[in-house]
Parts: structure tokens; C-alpha cells; sequence
């Protein structure tokens, strides 16, 4: 692995560690989870940007397939590492949190992308994973945060959960199954096509309980429209 690269991974874990810090001095009463949730928002955006930014040419974004990673690559992958091992070391500090299930993920995860940046290759293939997975990301701390400050069960929650459930099927159902397509048929590493596998089958489980969550949501406010009108009180000039 590069110095350049060591070195950025070092500097994100600091920095990602450091705006925790901040956060939780700047929002006091706020839980663990919300500030962490801030951070975690902070990275989806700037991990989407970086992966944006290392795209050669946008008439092919997946290309080239299976070559050397380019230095704007690299640079996104070590930002992103870095900051799975200090939100591994956050998850170790939460209670709430489920310790051998986060565990796992942040840990294959660190294996995986540290592993591209070693062998340098396969850039693209992992950064369009990045974008993939990170371009939900935002919205999915929202619809937890606007909770926490007490917009549960309104319009505004619903608004971001809704939001959250379309980018995510859109990027993991259209372009996780191209994009894991492609990484099986280039010649990657094995670790690579077994984690981008791996992540297509996460996620389809996962759209699996979005989809059940938003048919819920939607049933509420159904039955509690119904309830509303049934219970509406009925004034003289509206009897016919």
C-alpha cells in the first residue's frame, strides 16, 4: 500500500473522530446515536462526491473494468476506510447498538476495501459500490434523526422515509445488480466478486423489509383517514 494512502486513512480516521467530538460539544442533549447518525450523513455526502469525482468518463462510469485503481480512486476508498474504523470503534462505545451484527459488517468491509487499496486494483469497481451503497445513506439518518427531535409520525418523517425507500431500491435494485454483474464477469480477485455477491444479497434482503416498511407506513395513514372521516362530524347543510 502506498504511504500517500496510509497516511490519508490515518489523517480520515482523525478527522471523522474529531468532527464527533465537535458535534457532541455543539448538540449536548442530543443522544449518542443522533450525533453519530451527523458524522455518518457527513460521510455518505462527501463519500458520494469523492466517487463522483474519480469517474474517467461518464459515458461508462464502471470503466475500466478490473484495472489498476487511479489516485482519485485511492483517495476515496482510504476516506472511506478510515472512517469505518472509527465508526467500528463508535460502535464498540454503544449500547444500543448490536455488537456482533455491526461487527461483522464494518469488519468485512475494512478487510475488503483495505485489500483493493493493497493490491491497487479494482478501483472502479469498488468506488461504484461506494456510491451505491452511500447514496441512500443520508436520508436513512434523517428519517432517525427527525425522530429524535420529535417529528415521529408526521408528514416531514414520512416525506424522508419515502425518499430514502425510492433512492435505495433504485440504486441497489437497478444499479447493484449491473454493477454486480459486471465485477463477476471482469477478471477481480475473488475477495472482490465475493463481496460484491455478498452485497447484492444484503441488499435485496434489505429492500425486502423497506418494501414492508413503506406498506405499513401507507397503511397507516389509510386507516387513519378512514377513521378521521368516519369520525368527521356531519353539519346540516351536508345532509342532502
Amino acid at each position: 500500500m502506498e504511504d500517500y494512502v496510509v497516511n490519508l486513512i490515518v489523517v480520515s480516521v482523525i478527522s471523522w473522530a474529531t468532527l464527533f467530538l465537535v458535534i457532541r460539544k455543539l448538540f449536548p442533549k442530543r443522544s449518542y446515536d443522533f450525533c453519530t447518525r451527523i458524522v455518518s450523513s457527513v460521510h455518505a455526502s462527501l463519500a458520494v462526491v469523492l466517487a463522483c469525482r474519480s469517474v474517467e468518463d461518464w459515458s461508462c462510469p464502471v470503466c475500466p473494468l478490473a484495472s489498476r485503481s487511479s489516485p482519485k480512486q485511492m483517495q476515496a476508498l482510504a476516506v472511506t476506510l478510515g472512517y469505518l474504523i472509527y465508526d467500528l470503534v463508535c460502535c464498540l462505545f454503544d449500547k444500543q447498538v448490536l455488537m456482533l451484527d455491526n461487527s461483522i459488517h464494518h469488519l468485512v468491509s475494512i478487510v475488503g476495501i483495505g485489500a483493493g487499496l493493497a493490491y491497487q486494483r479494482c478501483g472502479t469497481e469498488m468506488v461504484g459500490a461506494l456510491w451505491i451503497t452511500e447514496i441512500s445513506s443520508p436520508f436513512l439518518h434523517l428519517r432517525e434523526m427527525l425522530k429524535e427531535v420529535g417529528y415521529r409520525d408526521t408528514h416531514l418523517n414520512l416525506a424522508a422515509d419515502l425518499a430514502f425507500a425510492v433512492i435505495f431500491s433504485m440504486a441497489r435494485m437497478i444499479g447493484g445488480p449491473y454493477l454486480t454483474y459486471v465485477t463477476l464477469s471482469a477478471h477481480n480477485p475473488l475477495i472482490i466478486k465475493a463481496m460484491a455477491l455478498g452485497l447484492q444479497l444484503v441488499s435485496t434482503f434489505w429492500f425486502y423489509k423497506i418494501v414492508r416498511m413503506v406498506r405499513y407506513k401507507l397503511g397507516r395513514i389509510t386507516s387513519s383517514s378512514s377513521i378521521n372521516n368516519i369520525a368527521k362530524p356531519i353539519h346540516p347543510h351536508e345532509i342532502k
